[in-house]
């Protein structure tokens, strides 16, 4: 049986590598984007219908249901889309609805790890009803955005979920890496030749200095 990684795609193939994939231990990682093991399926024989019949006008009503964060991190990601196809007039219109919604943004009261790792996971399900509508609507470069969205933020999730476990040894001895064009997160000595994600080379890839240890 074959098991894929639904942040990056790497095929874990029971039989390629000799160990079943419930045998592996569970802090097992993706080799290929460091994910973890939670966050690989069976991989489907069948292929799943590539739209789903669901009208903007839904799509409108569950937008206005979005917090001013949500629809900045929505905007944001439409941006970096429009900038990987060259749209550059789009793009500049998306970041600037992202800096008004960020401008919007109310003080986090409860800003703990615990309750990322809750929203992080709550958002990450939350983009199937945007591709849904992309789907609908036949927008591949939306579609293409809301694929990278969802990934990015599962490996954000898989990362936090590993820091609940591993506090700050996760990132000690290590650097982090954030892929300039999708936003995708990785943790290691040098960032990887590709990016996982939207395939952009490594040094499309920017480091993310730590804080100050008081």
């Amino acid at each position: 049986m074959r098991y894929v990684c639904r942040i990056c795609g790497y095929i874990y193939d029971e039989e390629a590598e000799g160990v079943p994939f419930g045998e592996l231990p569970d802090d097992w990682k993706c080799p290929l984007c460091g994910a973890a093991k939670a966050d690989f399926l069976p991989e489907k024989r069948e292929e799943e219908p590539k739209r789903a019949a669901v009208a903007y006008e839904t799509f409108d009503r569950d937008a206005q249901k979005l917090s001013a964060g949500q629809l900045a991190a929505l905007c944001s990601n439409l941006a970096r889309g429009c900038e990987k196809q060259y749209k550059a007039e789009e793009a500049e219109l998306f970041a600037e609805l992202a800096r008004h919604f960020t401008a919007a943004v109310p003080p986090c009261e409860d800003a703990t790890v615990e309750k990322l790792a809750d929203d992080l996971t709550r958002d990450a399900e939350d983009y199937a009803s945007v591709r849904a509508a992309a789907d609908a609507a036949g927008d591949r470069g939306a579609a293409r955005v809301c694929v990278w969205g969802e990934k990015v933020t599962r490996i954000l999730s898989s990362l936090v979920q590993r820091y609940l476990k591993e506090g700050e040894a996760l990132l000690e001895g290590t650097q982090i890496w954030v892929c300039s064009v999708c936003g995708f997160v990785y943790i290691g000595d040098e960032p990887p030749k590709l990016c996982p994600v939207c395939k952009v080379p490594a040094w499309k890839f920017d480091q993310v200095a730590g804080r100050a240890k008081k």
